[in-house]
């Protein structure tokens, strides 16, 4: 097992009125200030930002309009600028799509080649410009992870990359800046936040207590963090608890002293529905988890009747196999309360035939992989998963 976390981190109130300096101690003079909607620009957020920078002397470019599901040719944009105008940092400001694409810019700013070469498979990364990050969404936590993923428009094909290459030297993670994140957009956070480490809660190996323990009651507090904030978008101990538990649950100590990473095939599934439909993460990870989990759970019943127990505090019974599909029913109950999708229809998605092959076809990565680790899904068991969630 290797634990491994650089990142510092800032959390609490005015937390981004630290950027200047610590882009200055990151020895940063000309930087690319990577952000998605104007929200940030209309919000004061930024000019709180590019004042600090005029400050410290430090000097940059602009480069807005990341999307939900960020795009390769925007990022491919931003390496331009970058080796154009001799940009020595990256700062993203924003939530899970701005801090992948900004990881897609460090890739390719300090790569001959195509950055989609890394994504594709046909190279692995040897390095990173220095990335900074200001949070204003909970969800991905990509703030902490070593993880990236990106959208090819051509194919719709998304992809992801992992490496320690791109892990953000700092994230400033102030949670009044998620107060204005959207109805919709704070519940797909929590699903996603969840799913992070249910991702790893479901592996096959061996793994530790504690690690299971800390898994449980990350969800639990997700869970009962993500109501809150729904109900008062204000709240800040709900919107902090889910700023930190983003950041936890994607930064490697969900899965410390597990045998293996996880499982990630919901990840894997809800990557192809977004890539053809562009749906929201989180809200193709409510759709598809259900439906995987009822495929999956008699390789391990205990495993699913545990997290019931943990989270939802159900007594165990006789019949461990009802235990576990009760989880995964209160499971689909709680995600209808956030208002997310439970299975594709719900989600506006009704694939056809030829579209269910297209997607086993895609995830599969046309017959070469499998995916899973706590049940290995072949090409047959990706249709059948994408058939039944319909």
């Amino acid at each position: 097992m290797v634990y491994y976390t650089p990142t510092k981190v800032v959390f609490g109130k005015d937390a981004e009125l630290q950027a200047g300096a610590m882009l200055a101690g990151q020895g940063a003079r000309k930087v690319l200030i990577h952000y998605g909607s104007e929200r940030v620009v209309k919000t004061g957020l930024m000019k709180k930002i590019t004042d600090q920078l005029d400050k410290e002397g430090i000097s940059y470019t602009l480069l807005g309009g990341v999307q939900p599901n960020p795009r390769l040719a925007l990022a491919r944009k931003g390496i331009e600028a970058v080796k154009a105008e001799g940009l020595d940092f990256i700062l993203a400001v924003g939530g899970g799509s701005v801090i992948d694409s900004a990881k897609c810019i460090g890739y390719g700013a300090v790569y001959d080649g195509d950055v989609w070469d890394f994504y594709s498979g046909k190279a692995k990364p040897s390095g990173s410009m220095g990335i900074g990050v200001v949070l204003t969404l909970s969800a991905t936590g990509s703030e902490m992870s070593d993880s990236s993923v990106i959208t090819n428009d051509d194919g719709g094909l998304k992809r992801g990359v992992n490496t320690d290459y791109c892990r953000p030297a700092f994230a400033l993670l102030n949670p009044e800046l998620t107060y204005t994140v959207s109805r919709y957009q704070t519940s797909c956070g929590t699903v996603d936040i969840m799913m992070h480490t249910l991702e790893r809660f479901f592996h096959s190996g061996s793994g530790l207590d504690l690690t299971d323990q800390l898994s449980i009651a990350l969800i639990k507090e997700v869970m009962k963090s993500g109501l809150k904030a729904l109900q008062d978008p204000s709240d800040y101990d709900a919107r902090a608890n889910l700023m930190w538990a983003s950041s936890l649950s994607h930064n490697g100590l969900m899965q410390a002293g597990n045998e293996q990473r996880g499982d990630w095939a919901c990840h894997q599934l809800e990557h192809e529905l977004s890539g053809i439909w562009d749906v929201a993460h989180g809200a193709g990870l409510a759709a598809i988890w259900a439906t995987w989990a009822r495929y999956v759970y008699r390789e391990n019943p205990a495993r699913f009747a545990m997290l019931g127990e943990g989270i939802f505090g159900f007594a165990p019974s006789d019949n461990v196999e009802n235990d576990a599909l009760r989880t995964i029913a209160s499971m689909e109950e709680f995600f209808h309360s956030l208002e997310m999708p439970i299975n594709l229809r719900e989600l506006g998605i009704n694939p056809t035939e030829e579209e269910l092959d297209l997607l086993a076809e895609k995830c599969s990565f046309f017959s070469k992989r499998t995916v899973g680790a706590f049940k290995v899904l072949s090409k047959e068991d990706m249709r059948n998963i994408y058939k039944a969630a319909i």
